[in-house]
């Protein structure tokens, strides 16, 4: 089993991990290590794969999973029982694991630099659109400027075609996304979803923000990819402050 452990100043107690694909029982199309319950996998091998990770990884409680709508609500992890209706969860307790399920779509984790608060958001590009990002740095409650933010694995913009009212969209609420746009050859746009999470961070006033290195889409061995496969597994990436 293999996970990725962001590469950050964070402070000590704050822990974090990001999913590959493999190390789980999960069978194709979504083999390996699948973590979503909602993908159409055996849900006996959901469970066995979410319980060896918390295991493995020595997470401390069984995260707050969410379920994901591509929307901007944001959750304490005290209030989730049992899943609510939600892209972001954060938490000022320690052992509260928060957690956000991606394949393709960006997953933001976020601490503040004295380790009493983190935050996990799934970044797809609606949420990250409509303003995800600054209601969970909103939630937080401190000054942005003390806050550090991680990118992990999402899709790179070699491989990530999207229609000319996605580019407008965003450049009606930012003048700077047209950065984040270039066209191929077929006269489509690709979009740098990394680039356009840093641009709303840096408006927000988080400037000191890390990660973004990796392509889900072109990665095939280590993570999955809705947008090259369709029927997938998810990967997750989690957060907590330490007991």
């Amino acid at each position: 089993m293999h996970w990725i452990e962001p590469d950050w100043p964070a402070p000590a107690n704050i822990k974090a991990i990001s999913t590959m694909r493999q190390g789980g029982i999960s069978s194709e199309p979504w083999a390996s290590l699948n973590l979503g319950d909602y993908v159409g996998d055996d849900s006996q091998h959901v469970a066995h794969n979410r319980a060896e990770l918390v295991r493995a990884a020595g997470v401390p409680a069984e995260p707050h999973w969410l379920r994901q709508v591509h929307g901007c609500d944001v959750v304490e992890t005290q209030h989730v029982q049992g899943g609510c209706d939600a892209d972001a969860a954060c938490s000022f307790q320690s052992g509260e694991v928060c957690v956000v399920m991606t394949a393709d779509c960006l997953p933001v984790l976020i601490c503040d630099r004295s380790g009493t608060m983190v935050a996990a958001v799934h970044a797809g590009w609606r949420g990250l659109c409509d303003g995800v990002l600054e209601a969970a740095i909103a939630k937080l409650e401190t000054s942005a400027g003390n806050l550090v933010g991680w990118l992990g694995p999402a899709i790179s913009q070699q491989a990530f075609e999207v229609g000319e009212e996605v580019r407008d969209a965003f450049i009606a609420r930012e003048s700077r996304a047209q950065e984040a746009f270039i066209r191929n050859r077929q006269g489509r746009w690709m979009a740098d979803i990394y680039l356009l999470a840093r641009q709303r961070l840096e408006n927000a006033g988080v400037m000191h923000v890390f990660g973004g290195n990796y392509c889900t889409f072109t990665e095939e061995g280590d993570f999955f990819s809705y947008r090259r496969d369709g029927i997938t597994g998810r990967m997750a990436s989690m957060i907590w402050i330490a007991p």
